[in-house]
């Protein structure tokens, strides 16, 4: 019995970082659709997402399957837990890449000074998710607690990119829809760290029962 947990155990791994590497993909994609100002490719972070929302589907019934058809001890219980609630921000990482995609298609190609700074942001959001996932598989408070650390880089670049955004519509107020446009991109990746962060917290949780609020 403790071996066929332990295989579902495996395959629940499995799923949560193929689901966190389409999170990845879906934030990447969605910050170089940005920088290269190409509405095409902001099409294909809309097809991930619906993979993503499948794929939360999925490992949640594998989830409830262990809680109601196997025996866990407490470790498994937090981490079956843990996994539960990951999965929910893992969605939400996917739905917010969604809406700057959605963002960047309306601009259709238009761009100017400062989006780059945003591309920094966005990668710096992807390692965060990687790494948060990797903790998950691993098991590294370690690395969890660094995920939650860095999240005070993604603030700062949003801060940098708000005062940087204010001060080019200051320069050219016909630029100022499209301010407002990236500004809310901007805030899209810093809520992506939040969800990051989350996960990393139910890391902790998994590993050492005890939750770190943010």
């Amino acid at each position: 019995m403790r071996n066929r947990f332990d295989e579902q155990l495996f395959e629940l791994n499995r799923e949560m970082i193929e689901m966190g590497a389409m999170c990845e993909e879906a934030i990447a994609t969605a910050a170089k659709a940005l920088i290269d100002g190409d509405p095409a490719l902001a099409a294909k972070v809309r097809r991930n997402s619906s993979v993503i929302d499948q794929m939360e589907r999925e490992i949640e019934s594998r989830c409830m399957k262990l809680l109601l058809h196997q025996q866990p001890v407490a470790r498994d219980l937090r981490q079956i837990s843990a996994a539960l609630k990951m999965i929910t921000d893992m969605e939400r990482i996917g739905d917010q890449a969604e809406d700057i995609a959605e963002i960047v298609t309306f601009l259709n190609g238009h761009t100017m000074d400062g989006v780059e700074l945003i591309g920094e942001m966005a990668r710096e959001t992807v390692r965060m998710v990687t790494s948060s996932v990797d903790a998950f598989v691993k098991k590294d408070v370690a690395l969890a607690e660094s995920v939650i650390t860095r999240d005070d880089l993604v603030d700062d670049y949003f801060s940098r990119i708000k005062e940087g955004i204010i001060a080019l519509i200051a320069q050219n107020p016909a630029d100022g829809q499209f301010g407002l446009d990236l500004l809310m991109i901007a805030k899209y990746f810093e809520r992506i760290g939040d969800h990051a962060t989350n996960i990393a917290e139910w890391v902790i949780y998994s590993v050492t029962g005890m939750h770190k609020e943010g």
